[in-house]
């Protein structure tokens, strides 16, 4: 196997492909990777800060800095959030984020400025033959990269070596990636975005199979619970037979997300808007939330506009539409 020390790891931060524009003011996206690997961290910066919450609904989730969410602070005190490979060594990309904010600010060590950067990370070592992971370094690399209105879509950053539809082993998975959405209505402003390692397969809005769980002699992908049900299905013989022996599934399995808008907030609306954000996300990952998942969801607000026009509901009816295309779009 490769370790880090026999290679002199360079971060890249400028990619081409398919890419979301978009304009939210108060976010900058950084993305960073190590084609080594290929492993990978994506960075939203907010600049002025911003209130946050967070949703931890998987049963295998590996964070850092999420505990004071739950303290119920309506203060703009998160600097950035961090999406990252490497499973836990992956949360590493936190630091090197907090110690780049803490240059670009003249190494102000007062008690009001130092940031609150959380993270989530997801596992992406199945299939590559190396320990190198997401570090400090590429933390930095990322933020240093951070600008505004542009996501890079599919497998990029955090996204660059994920799978899903592996309910039935690695042999039915599909490579998948990262993914965003963005709506205006009125003032308002929403956007979404994904990284999709799920043990579930992705679901499209006509109700099919649009990746994972794909038969690799076949190339037809089919819905876990119809495998399941039907007696004939090879997906379900291979499972039965192995009753008793290692389950089929890798446990090496996460969807992150983000819910970002320019409304103003409460801290209770924001974690309502984690919660029902989160749960709507089972239309578009069959089955989701497993306890082979470490699904997490940060909801933030710029907080910039108070707009009467869009209520809380309307935000939230919205933010759940956006996260449905933004699974969508990690993958081609």
């Amino acid at each position: 196997m490769t370790v880090r020390s026999q290679l002199t790891l360079v971060p890249q931060t400028r990619f081409e492909g398919r890419m979301l524009e978009f304009e939210l003011p108060g976010l900058e996206t950084g993305v960073a990777e190590y084609a080594e690997g290929p492993t990978g961290a994506t960075v939203f910066h907010f600049p002025k800060g911003v209130a946050a919450a967070v949703d931890a609904r998987g049963g295998a989730v590996a964070t850092v800095n999420t505990e004071r969410f739950r303290l119920g602070y309506d203060r703009p005190t998160v600097m950035a959030i961090c999406f990252a490979g490497g499973a836990s060594f992956g949360l590493e990309v936190a630091a090197g984020v907090q110690a780049e904010i803490l240059a670009m600010r003249d190494y102000n060590v007062d008690w009001d400025r130092i940031p609150t950067v959380p993270g989530a990370v997801i596992y992406d070592f199945r299939g590559r033959d190396n320990a190198i992971y997401p570090d400090k370094e590429l933390g930095s690399a990322a933020l240093r990269s951070a600008r505004a209105g542009w996501f890079p879509l599919g497998a990029r950053g955090a996204g660059r070596f994920v799978h899903v539809g592996k309910y039935f082993g690695p042999r039915y998975m599909e490579q998948a990636g990262q993914g965003a959405a963005f709506r205006q209505i009125g003032e308002t402003k929403v956007a979404v975005f994904v990284v999709v390692n799920a043990i579930g397969a992705i679901v499209d809005r006509q109700g099919r199979v649009a990746r994972g769980n794909r038969d690799p002699e076949t190339g037809a992908r089919t819905h876990v619970g119809d495998d399941l049900r039907d007696g004939t299905s090879r997906r379900k013989r291979e499972l039965e037979k192995r009753r008793g022996a290692p389950a089929t599934a890798p446990p090496e399995n996460t969807t992150l997300a983000l819910v970002v808008t320019n409304q103003v907030l409460s801290y209770r609306e924001l974690q309502r808007l984690a919660v029902q954000t989160h749960t709507s996300m089972a239309r578009a990952i069959h089955p989701f939330h497993t306890d082979r998942d470490g699904d997490v969801l940060f909801a933030v607000t710029t907080a910039e506009v108070d707009d009467p026009a869009t209520g809380f509901a309307d935000l939230a009816a919205h933010a759940t539409e956006l996260a449905w295309d933004a699974v969508l779009s990690s993958f081609e």
